[in-house]
């Protein structure tokens, strides 16, 4: 945490940042020794990538400033311990703009509906210039909206196995032509699906990709029994897809009876 504190007190030097937290992994107690410190810079203008870069070599050797693949961010391996460091920039409005979708638009999305909301509640604030991130974060502080919840299951479910075009559809053509990428794929897809509905169920948000088996054994009270194993035969099935299709099925099955047992379909 020591760590995560002196990287935003150095951002805090700067005027167009409007608030520094941390959240990710190390805040959403599933973490381990090897879990990155993932910081989010809210700001309302860019930082020129070479204060960002000077801010990173008091700390780090190995570094990578501006990368573009996912949201802008800097990476780097702080040099004492080792921990990596994955820095995030954001506008507030952008923040603000994904609460407002599922909170009061209660919009769905196809797989990790809610993250951003989670990661919104479980930041940790370590510099909020005006109190903009903690007023945002006590307001997203609220019961888990029953239209939202509704409105997750009702975008997430038909595409697992009902509709022509559904998960378990393109998983079948995958591996009658045995094509193990495109399996992957679809079945990465279909477990993401299944976590949105299940989460939404538990009226949790979202937690992110990772360990999504775990957190859902340690926070979804309503889950089939016998979710974990389902999963692993599944992964295991992914190199033999002519396995693979009960495996799903049954899952699915255990879904399915959750979901009529809640009144959900």
């Amino acid at each position: 945490m020591r760590l995560a504190e002196n990287v935003a007190q150095k951002f805090r030097e700067l005027p167009q940042v409007v608030a520094v937290a941390l959240s990710g992994s190390r805040t959403a107690e599933v973490f381990d020794e090897k879990s990155d410190f993932d910081l989010y810079v809210y700001t309302t203008t860019e930082i020129p990538p070479e204060i960002r870069r000077r801010f990173a070599e008091e700390f780090a050797d190995r570094i990578e400033i501006n990368n573009q693949f996912w949201e802008p961010g800097d990476e780097w391996i702080e040099a004492h311990s080792g921990a990596g460091v994955d820095i995030m920039y954001r506008p507030p409005q952008w923040l603000e703009e994904q609460i407002e979708r599922v909170l009061i638009k209660h919009q769905a999305s196809v797989g990790y509906s809610t993250c951003f909301w989670h990661n919104l509640l479980t930041s940790k604030i370590l510099f909020d210039r005006s109190g903009w991130l903690a007023e945002l974060q006590q307001r997203a502080r609220q019961p888990y909206p029953e239209p939202l919840r509704r409105a997750i299951i009702a975008k997430n479910y038909p595409i697992l196995r009902c509709n022509i075009s559904s998960y378990l559809h393109q998983i079948d053509c995958a591996a009658a032509r045995h094509d193990l990428v495109s399996v992957h794929h679809r079945t990465a897809a279909l477990l993401a699906s299944y976590f949105d509905i299940l989460f939404a169920v538990n009226r949790l948000p979202h937690p992110g990709e990772k360990r999504l088996a775990a957190f859902a054994k340690k926070f979804c009270a309503k889950r089939p029994e016998e979710m974990e194993a389902q999963i692993e035969q599944i992964i295991a099935a992914v190199a033999y897809p002519q396995t693979i299709l009960p495996a799903v099925n049954k899952l699915l099955d255990d879904l399915e009876k959750l979901l009529m047992a809640e009144k959900l379909v």
